[in-house]
């Protein structure tokens, strides 16, 4: 077993990890997880100590099938006592959704890249952007609290380098609309540590009031790296994904998004608390390996399985 320091295990999280793994990880998966599995899987994470799960997106089932049910999945869910739901609204119509379900914390998010918005969104990345500021001004109305998300933050593989102006005139007007958390998304995984310095101390001197997130994928082996820069430029809130799993469905090459055991690990042994137990949210990639039949990118699963072996 991993010794465990029992100086950390009573102290209050010093950062806010965001597990998407019932979202951005199943969106990717060609094989349907039930409703019931859902409901594990959830269980799972949420006994593990994670602080925020994004359970879903209200997108149209028929492009994004492992989703039709996230309405269904919220309402199974009920009340949480510690964790936050959250899920991902890109339209009008995902709004809408989210309004009936009655869920609180919404992910609001467009793209800096005209061509994957236009494939991710079925819009131009300008008129999206347009949109979406009214949409987060109506869903603050409501009493909702909004992360507006940003993809693309940090390049794409269809246009290639994003102008970090362009990235900031986004986040201000998504801001400015109500958005009370404003997250950088690595969509494609082109990130590097110093661009995710350089980005979030930028974004974080021009938007003090604002939280800033980060959304990293492990496209290029970079993940752990860019999460490290980002937490030395004083972010304190990143997604991650038990496992590893993740990746979007319109981006050439999408690798998974930094697995929860990792970034876990990573923090926890710089001596920075997460408030997440280790083993248990290895539990929940134990359940995840069963499903899919495969092992999964994750390494503190396997190192965790060694040790027992020992």
């Amino acid at each position: 077993m991993i010794p465990v320091d029992d100086n950390k295990v009573d102290r209050a999280p010093e950062l806010l990890l965001e597990d998407e793994a019932l979202r951005d990880g199943l969106q990717m998966e060609s094989r349907i997880f039930s409703l019931e599995e859902k409901l594990e899987l959830f269980r799972l994470l949420e006994s593990s100590g994670i602080g925020r799960i994004q359970v879903g997106s209200f997108v149209h089932p028929k492009i994004v099938p492992q989703m039709a049910d996230t309405d269904d999945l919220i309402q199974a869910i009920g009340e949480t006592k510690g964790t936050v739901l959250t899920a991902l609204v890109l339209n009008e119509k995902g709004l809408e959704r989210a309004l009936a379900c009655g869920i609180r914390h919404l992910s609001m998010s467009v793209s800096a890249s005209d061509t994957h918005s236009r494939k991710n969104a079925g819009m131009p990345a300008d008129e999206a952007l347009d949109s979406m500021t009214r949409l987060i001004s109506r869903a603050t109305e409501t009493g909702i609290h909004v992360r507006a998300g940003f993809q693309c933050s940090f390049g794409c593989v269809y246009e290639g380098v994003v102008e970090p102006d362009r990235v900031m005139d986004g986040i201000s007007r998504m801001a400015q609309a109500g958005a009370a958390e404003v997250n950088l998304a690595d969509t494609t995984g082109m990130a590097s540590p110093y661009s995710v310095g350089s980005l979030v101390h930028r974004a974080s001197r021009e938007l003090p009031e604002v939280r800033i997130s980060l959304h990293l994928h492990d496209t290029r082996g970079l993940g752990l790296a860019n999460m490290f820069a980002g937490y030395e430029a004083g972010v304190r809130i990143f997604d991650v994904a038990a496992g590893g799993l993740g990746g979007c469905p319109f981006v050439k090459g999408a690798a998974g998004n930094v697995p929860t055991e990792d970034a876990v690990n990573m923090f926890e042994s710089m001596g920075v608390s997460t408030g997440i137990d280790l083993e248990a949210v290895c539990g929940a990639v134990v359940f995840l390996e069963s499903r899919l039949g495969r092992a999964l990118p994750g390494r503190m699963r396997r190192v965790l399985k060694g040790a027992e072996c020992d």
